[in-house]
């Protein structure tokens, strides 16, 4: 039996119905969002009725809508979630991205659950288990391996979702707490207090100060675009673009460039792979993934542990490389340049001490750049762009177009004119209208016609063919339009009509959770998750943090990471180097102080504080 290709699905952030708008009109085959709260962005909600409006929009494409609601919720919680997932289903919303099991025994409609990275899926087991109990998709660690991602792919039937680009925790996802422990603000209710992008000093067993002001554990920015190609042949289906604190111009451009990627793939191998929904963008700028926001770029694990994973002198964004200082004169700073540079863009250089240095360019002449403030700066020096004003500026205009394909039939019956219509989509309909006594044309009238047919703008819809079979017959401009305009208002009632939702998976109650016993990392929160985790074999529960808090002075694991600060700084216990830092090892930073463990064995870190 012959296999129809694998859907796959480009997933973009929406800080708001704006952007997700954006997003879906350059590429997004989904766009995930949050709602008026429990999403893990506490600064990105967003009001029940604007994500019906973005849902509306999106629903034309055959493009989907998730929401996020993946906070763990506290008991006196679960009727406003419940309710509030009511109203989600009742504007259209597609999926719900969840941690907190407790959505699993409420009283809510089938809608399709999503199980977030905040579910912390390290292992085959687990993912099959949340497959078991309901889950539509699972989204994965950014922390897997292609290798790992293959023997998660062989353990469910479901779609896999996979970060390919953005913003780094170094903590697996749902086991960090240091936020909370350190500053009474937790990651796991959408409050992170970004411990990890600080300034630190790295003490040596010692006691010795061994690196100063270093963000030792803020990671680069994940960029895995040349990797596309090797995710789907390990399993994934969806690829997630990470950012719902993100402008509309960082969507815009990430979005743009990861749809040409993957149109390029489902091109060259259709019978493999097809888009999860239909149209085509057509945008107006070329795409760079350089010229938004990043720290510098890793593809993190997925091709195993590299070196340079971190961001360790500057948690800001660095940008693109575009020339070398090469002297001074006066006001002006001399570079040989790469790019062209233009008034107003913003440049920034790491100087002496490794601290990065931004300014802004009031204006350029040739290879003579002028700032905006004094700046101090040596020959030899790399200069950065992260803000090209040009760029950023073409951003803020409209840039794109996303349009159906139509196939259009004109015909005459009896007395009728008629107008068959047929999208990529799969909807088909007909609309006529009186055709009129005949009357012959003097002139040629085909291309007079297709012209009227296919003035298509702002509809959403472009004619890609149109069989004209009437002839040299001549009808009314007006006539043809208004017989357009009626095939298209059935187009979209029809699209309305047989759009459909995937409903929620059914819960096997005798699946086992594959652990007996649960601690803090696992998040448990309030009674009806505690339920669920009992009914499915767990036999005893240590409740969240958030709930149960831990003794003042007791020293907990905040967070566990793949990322080794010894391997980033050379100093790797099993690979060489190790005697380059004298264990143990601490960071401190102001008023908190943090333990470093190594479990080299599976290489990991382990990060320790006291509340």
């Amino acid at each position: 039996m012959e296999k129809s290709p694998r859907k796959i699905e480009l997933l973009a952030p929406a800080r708001n119905a704006e952007i997700g708008i954006e997003a879906i009109k350059h590429g997004a085959d989904a766009v995930y969002i949050g709602a008026e709260g429990f999403g893990a962005r506490v600064a990105a909600g967003n009001r029940v009725e604007d994500i019906g409006r973005l849902t509306e929009l999106a629903h034309r494409y055959l493009a989907r809508v998730y929401v996020t609601v993946n906070t763990i919720v506290y008991d006196r919680e679960l009727g406003e979630v419940e309710r509030l997932i009511r109203r989600l289903y009742n504007v259209g919303v597609d999926a719900l991205i969840v941690q907190d099991m407790a959505v699993l025994r409420m009283d809510i409609p089938p809608i399709a659950l999503h199980a977030s990275t905040q579910c912390d899926t390290r292992t085959p087991a687990r993912a099959r288990f949340l497959q078991d109990v309901g889950f539509s998709q699972i989204v994965l660690p950014r922390e897997l391996t292609l290798d790992e991602i293959r023997e998660m792919h062989d353990a469910v039937d479901v779609p896999l979702e996979s970060f390919v680009h953005g913003a780094l925790c170094v903590s697996y996802s749902g086991d960090c707490h240091a936020s909370r422990v350190l500053k009474g603000r937790s990651a796991n209710r959408g409050e992170c207090a970004q411990i990890c992008r600080l300034p630190y000093d790295l003490y040596d067993g010692r006691g010795e100060c061994v690196m100063r002001g270093r963000h030792l554990l803020s990671l680069r920015d994940m960029n895995r675009s040349e990797d596309l190609l090797s995710m789907l042949e390990a399993g994934v289906s969806s690829f997630k673009i990470e950012g719902r604190l993100k402008d509309a111009g960082y969507v815009k451009n990430v979005v743009s460039y990861y749809d040409r990627k993957l149109r390029e793939i489902t091109e060259r191998y259709p019978d493999r792979y097809c888009r999860e929904s239909c149209g085509k963008s057509d945008v107006t700028f070329s795409p760079s993934l350089q010229k938004s926001f990043n720290r510098g770029f890793t593809t993190y694990f997925l091709n195993g542990p590299e070196r340079a994973i971190g961001s360790i002198y500057t948690p800001k964004s660095q940008g693109e490389p575009v020339g070398t200082v090469t002297g001074k004169s006066g006001a002006a700073i001399e570079a040989c340049l790469d790019a062209p540079l233009a008034n107003g863009d913003g440049l920034g250089f790491f100087n002496d001490a490794k601290e990065f240095v931004g300014f802004r360019l009031n204006r350029v002449e040739g290879s003579r750049l002028f700032p905006a403030t004094k700046v101090d700066i040596k020959p030899g020096t790399r200069i950065y762009r992260n803000s090209d004003k040009a760029f950023d500026d073409l951003l803020r205009r409209e840039t794109a177009i996303r349009t159906i394909a139509v196939e259009m039939t004109l015909r005459i019956a009896g007395s009728q004119l008629v107008i068959d219509l047929a999208d990529e989509r799969g909807n088909a309909v007909t609309a006529t209208a009186d055709a009129g006594e005949p009357q012959q044309a003097k002139t040629e009238q085909a291309e007079q016609r297709r012209k009227t047919l296919g003035k298509l703008g702002g509809t959403g819809y472009t004619l890609s063919s149109l069989d004209d079979r009437t002839g040299n017959r001549f009808f009314p401009a007006a006539t043809l339009a208004a017989l357009r305009r009626d095939a298209i208002e059935l187009l979209d009632r029809a699209n309305r009509m047989r759009y459909r939702r995937e409903m929620r998976r059914e819960e096997d109650r005798s699946a086992e959770f594959p652990d007996r016993r649960l601690d803090y990392h696992h998040n448990v929160a309030n009674e009806a998750a505690a339920r669920f985790y009992r009914e499915h074999g767990v036999e005893s529960i240590s409740r969240a943090i958030e709930v149960a808090v831990p003794a003042k002075g007791k020293e907990l694991r905040v967070m566990t990471t793949r990322y080794c600060l010894r391997r980033e700084l050379g100093a790797c216990m099993k690979k060489g180097g190790a005697s380059k830092l004298v264990p143990p090892l601490s960071l401190r930073s102001g008023d908190i102080t943090l333990q470093l463990d190594f479990d080299c064995s599976e290489c990991r870190m382990f990060v320790m504080a006291k509340g």
